[in-house]
């Protein structure tokens, strides 16, 4: 079930806001200095979770009409439809033959389905309409259930996409139960108070306080309850909450957490105003060559890219829709533009826009100040104010980019699109994107991040845009400032998009799924903006977040570039953190992409020009290349789902449902071929939207699909293998396995195509694949694989350092060995090996993935990826001729290279840190040692020495970081061969 947020913070990088940096030339972790709270990277603390305390499930009717029955139905908990679509290829309509007004088409195929989804006439004819959105010819219907007086503020809502007279596509939270909640007995105030309590704010300091009688529909009834929507004052880590008390007993029935941790001066011509800035970001080699562009609202001398004007009325960007005059700042109806330096707070607006520019000429110096400065907080009070105008001009121009761009693929008013003005065109209004550049600059806790804080319609939203900076053992990005990397802040601004879009104006993504399909989306957004204008971003290819702000050309912000992710459904909580929604939107966007690509391979890329005619609304959707027909059915899918905690599979089907709605189902066969490729085929499925071990099903019911399978050979018959896609184990869920106690089966059927493989089996250790699976038939896959001798499902015990030791020989990436005291160099666990005789050792296999924080009272410390292991040694001993209780007995047989486990700046990255194959000079062993070099705090140059000029701040990780002295390592297996 969702929760409906009033506001909804979401955060792109490392939350570091609540770093507290060491006090003036006091290093980091020594002696009288001040620790930091390191968080690691993509905000990966966040708070309390969300939380719903509604328990039990309404069941299904048992009894069902003949159209119903053939339909795909998934149900949620109140015993109605969660999804409706057609045949499992999708877009097959429900109903024909409703009639031509979208409306009374929704509503009549609800009446007729009175057993489907509980409603009976008069209920339907009591639905509040909350929107109907255009898709091409059809539309999305999203209507809302009340409950006596009071509306539904979580649930009870219904999207119906509807085109011709046929619905093709249902969601829904309607409860069958429509009767009025009981009368409240608890006041506004108290349920404050409660809500304040279970948050961990301050009630008398919140920054928002906001209370409203709703309906919260539920499996044992209605009940009456408010809607307490609270954001912490102050400085800080950012809290906020929306969280419905119930008003009768006071219990928290939900609890949603709102923060989800880029001319010339004598041609002035005041008719035609100018912006200046960076169409994707500064030079990438950082540089400071001025390459920013002039953008116009008439075509004039050095107007590269005019016009630009409002979509919808042709007006300027800096002109008051209200009173149709030109401010002469960066305030204007789609955006207002200002600084807020001196605050930490994320909720709070900046105090000063662009200085009074009666020329309209919005061309400030830069000089690339913070980047020469190389993060001197001293340059804010040197002339031009470390490029502060220019910062804020460029934030003003991109808001309003995005702006302009997603209004023509309908975010528009009626889709609750952010402005100050809306005239007659629907929506609320009075809610222009509010952006602080350079937010928190003169607090030099805040850096490294960006983030958005989307209200409902008629809330203006606040974007955030931060200054990036080296932390010691934290995040190692240049001195840069984010307010001119347009990949993070279209990335920004898209949740906007999204959140406003998805489930209603009041509503917004929920659960884990939910949350990584909405960092996913914005990434993608972010891209195919740049893309269709024609923008090159930073990074090796065009499909990369955030590379200049992290000065990662390969991955940028993630763990990734989309363009060649390996990640699928099945890897779902593979990141270092677990189930996080950054590195799981990773899945969405690597899935994402291939259904982009499809749809470029089918209808074309087109010309630079006709990229652009596109973007502009200059050409008709049906003329243009495959990229924009995939964005216009990427912003469709969001209105077609009627509530925002959905899993990736209720997203796809979306998708499906907007293709078969705009173009008549002409594109999911090559759509269901590029699902079916990343894990969410025809089989796939979820129990949920926080599901964090959903179904993957490589099946795609539009094509001929072939079969592995699994064929244990010599010594590994009858061992228990699981078959792994993808390059992850740990936390990850296998497709196939020999182990007679699961369901799963020794065969997988998959789509088509090359595929990477991981075998793993106890006494059998990691073994990585790669396959071409070809159309129809079954491809066996004989298995000989060698023994591990350093199991423990074979008898290995392991003994040394630190704790956790058996874990580093239970065979899989998902436990850690750790030491939590230094020095990290000679750290060491000895593995007595499986049997009593020596045995030959040729290969051992190391792994230093990382696995979450988690409750381990043996292992207290908090998990921070610069304790990985990074280099290490192998020493031997044989106990047939030597005392292997001895150290002296044991000898160096081999040592790693020193970047063993090679990592990029900003950040180690789980990639980079799993399980590999290392050969060494054969050796007779009974007992093997692994033995620690350097972890990438102590031994990774990346992450060496002085990198900035900040006296406040130091950032050699060796030294100043507080789990300098802590590592890790998963996995140390040893074969003969």
């Amino acid at each position: 079930m969702s929760t409906k947020p009033w506001l909804r913070i979401t955060v792109i990088a490392a939350a570091t806001a609540a770093l507290a940096l060491p006090l003036p030339g006091i290093a980091q972790g020594q002696p009288g200095g001040q620790s930091p709270r390191t968080l690691d990277f993509q905000a990966e603390e966040h708070g309390k979770p969300d939380l719903d305390n509604r328990r039990g499930s309404v069941a299904p009717p048992a009894l069902l009409s003949k159209a119903a029955a053939a339909a795909t139905i998934r149900w949620n908990a109140l015993g109605t439809p969660a999804v409706v679509t057609g045949a499992s290829d999708g877009g097959a309509a429900l109903a024909e033959g409703l009639g031509s007004d979208p409306e009374q088409a929704a509503r009549a195929y609800l009446k007729a389905n009175e057993t489907l989804f509980g409603l009976s006439a008069q209920d339907v004819d009591a639905l509040e309409k909350v929107a109907v959105n255009p898709i091409g010819e059809g539309h999305a219907v999203l209507l809302r259930q009340r409950f006596g007086d009071l509306p539904a503020g979580v649930d009870g809502q219904v999207a119906v996409g509807v085109t011709g007279g046929k619905v093709l596509h249902v969601t829904s939270t309607l409860s069958r139960s429509t009767a009025p909640p009981p009368a409240a007995r608890i006041t506004e105030q108290r349920a404050l108070e409660i809500a304040a309590k279970d948050g961990g704010i301050d009630l008398a300091t919140a920054s928002l306080k906001k209370a409203t009688a709703v309906a919260v529909p539920a499996p044992d009834g209605t009940h009456n309850a408010f809607q307490i929507t609270l954001i912490g004052g102050g400085g800080g880590e950012a809290a906020a909450y929306t969280t419905h008390v119930d008003a009768v007993s006071g219990e928290i029935l939900t609890r949603e957490n709102l923060v989800d941790h880029d001319f010339e001066a004598e041609d002035l011509q005041p008719d035609n105003p100018r912006w200046k800035g960076f169409p994707a970001n500064p030079p990438a080699d950082y540089s400071s060559a001025d390459t920013r562009a002039l953008w116009c609202l008439k075509p004039g001398p050095g107007c590269g890219q005019a016009p630009v004007g409002d979509p919808a009325t042709g007006k300027a960007w800096d002109v008051d829709h209200t009173t149709d005059t030109p401010t002469g700042t960066s305030l204007g109806n789609a955006a207002k533009t200002f600084e807020n330096r001196a605050s930490g707070d994320p909720y709070t607006v900046g105090t000063r826009s662009n200085v009074l520019t009666p020329s309209r000429e919005y061309a400030y110096p830069w000089t690339n100040k913070w980047y020469t400065a190389k993060c001197d907080p001293a340059a804010f009070d040197q002339p031009g104010e470390a490029d502060l105008e220019a910062a804020i001009a460029n934030l003003h121009v991109m808001h309003n980019r995005m702006h302009d761009w997603s209004y023509r693929l309908g975010f528009t008013e009626t889709a609750w699109n952010m402005q100050n003005d809306n005239g007659a065109r629907g929506g609320l209004g009075g809610d222009p994107e509010q952006g602080n550049a350079q937010a928190g600059a003169r607090d030099l806790t805040v850096r490294d991040n960006a983030n958005q804080i989307t209200g409902p319609d008629g809330v203006a939203p606040i974007t955030n845009m931060y200054l990036w900076q080296p932390i010691a053992g934290s995040f190692y990005a240049p001195c840069v400032d984010g307010d001119y990397d347009m990949s993070v802040i279209g990335h920004e601004y898209t949740h906007a998009i999204s959140g406003r879009m998805v489930g209603g104006p009041d509503a917004g993504w929920n659960g884990a799924q939910a949350g990584a399909m909405n960092e996913s989306t914005s990434d993608l957004f972010a891209m195919e903006y740049l893309f269709e204008n024609g923008f090159r971003p930073a990074g090796d290819t065009p499909y990369v977040t955030g590379g200049y702000v992290t000065g990662d050309k390969k991955a940028g912000i993630r763990n990734y570039d989309m363009s060649t992710s390996p990640l699928n459904y099945s890897d779902i909580a593979y990141d270092l953190v677990g189930q996080q929604v950054h590195a799981d939107g990773e899945i969405w966007t690597a899935t994402q992409y291939d259904v982009r690509k499809a749809f470029i391979d089918k209808y074309g890329k087109g010309t630079a020009a006709q990229q652009r005619a596109c973007a502009e609304g200059r050409t008709p959707l049906e003329r243009c290349p495959g990229n924009r027909r995939w964005a216009q059915v990427s912003f469709d899918a969001l209105l077609l789902m009627a509530s925002g905690a959905v899993s990736y599979v209720d997203h796809r089907d979306a998708l499906l449902a907007a293709d078969a709605i705009r173009f008549g189902g002409r594109d999911k066969d090559v759509m269901w071929r590029a699902f079916a490729e990343h894990g969410l085929g025809e089989g796939a499925a979820s129990n949920g939207a926080g599901d964090p071990d959903p179904t993957p099903s490589f099946v795609n019911p539009a094509g001929r699909n072939g079969k592995v399978q699994l064929k244990p050979l010599f010594d590994t018959k009858g061992a228990a293998l699981r078959l792994y896609v993808g390059d992850y184990e740990g936390r990850a869920v296998p497709v196939a396995d020999t182990d007679p106690a699961t369901p799963l089966g020794d065969t997988a059927e998959l789509t088509p195509g090359g595929y990477t493989f991981l075998v793993v089996g106890n006494g059998f250790g990691h073994t990585r694949l790669k396959l071409t699976v070809p159309p129809g038939g079954k491809l066996p896959l004989p298995l000989a694989l060698p023994k591990n001798h350093a199991s423990a499902a074979l008898g290995a015990t392991a003994s040394g350092d630190g704790v956790n030791q058996a874990k580093l020989i239970d065979e899989t990436e998902a436990t850690n060995w750790a030491s939590l005291t230094g020095p990290v160099k000679g750290r060491s666990v000895t593995v007595d090996l499986a049997g009593t005789e020596p045995v030959p050792v040729r290969r051992v296999q190391v792994s230093a993935l990382l696995r979450p924080n988690i409750n381990d009272p043996a292992d207290p410390g908090g998990q921070n990826r610069f304790t990985a292991l990074r280099s290490f040694e192998v020493l031997a001993c044989d106990a047939t001729r030597k005392d292997c209780s001895s150290p002296a007995s044991y000898s160096v047989v081999y040592t790693s290279p020193a970047d063993a486990f090679q990592t990029r700046l900003p950040r180690p990255r789980g990639a980079d840190l799993l399980i590999k194959s290392f050969k060494i000079p054969t050796t007779k062993a009974t007992h093997l040692t692994l033995r620690a070099v350097s972890t990438q705090c102590t031994g990774n140059p990346l992450y060496a020495g002085e990198q900035d000029n900040d006296p406040n701040s130091s950032t050699d990780c060796a030294t100043a970081s507080a789990t300098r002295d802590q590592l890790r390592a998963a996995e140390f297996q040893a074969f003969s061969h």
